[in-house]
């Protein structure tokens, strides 16, 4: 028995985790922000996914809702480093991006109904934004349809960005010897 991966959602204003959220606005704030009576900030277009919990958004907890932009696999792959373009280095890459080794990324299925997710997407866990929840639902009421990432899937995503913000640096390794 197989399990859906995304449900295409008609005018649904009901936002959760999971819902993709395409050429959603981030504002980036400058570099220097001392106070002067006008900032320039810089508004980036991203194709975002999001990760705040689906019980703060329906019960209205919290203002800012946590995205991350996703990207087509083959994007991904395209801007990996010279010395990981060989056909077995991009193999490895894929492998370890499906076996969650980098926990940076998360990999999501394709979908060959859905014209976005014609090729495999990859969470960027490295880029965390935040967007007003009033600014987000104008978003989403202007949308005539969007695709909602479904369980287990979406848990599965959560697991990994919480893996992803809870690891901890150690200021030294662990020397084994005598084995």
């Amino acid at each position: 028995m197989g399990f859906e991966w995304y449900k295409i959602l008609d005018n649904d204003l009901d936002i959760q985790q999971g819902d993709f959220i395409s050429n959603c606005p981030i504002v980036i704030p400058p570099s220097n922000l001392e106070t002067v009576e006008e900032i320039e900030i810089e508004v980036k277009i991203i194709d975002s996914i999001i990760l705040s919990q689906s019980c703060d958004l329906v019960n209205g907890k919290i203002e800012i809702v946590l995205v991350c932009p996703h990207y087509p696999l083959k994007t991904f792959i395209e801007n990996l480093p010279p010395d990981q373009q060989s056909r077995k280095a991009k193999k490895r890459v894929i492998d370890n991006l499906k076996k969650g080794y980098l926990p940076s990324y998360h990999l999501l299925n394709k979908d060959d109904s859905i014209d976005s997710l014609k090729d495999y997407q990859v969470v960027d866990f490295r880029n965390v934004y935040g967007i007003q929840f009033s600014a987000l639902t104008n978003i989403v009421s202007k949308l005539e349809k969007r695709i909602r990432l479904l369980p287990p899937y979406r848990e599965h995503l959560s697991q990994a960005f919480a893996r992803y913000f809870m690891r901890v640096g150690l200021p030294q390794d662990i020397v084994v010897e005598g084995y």
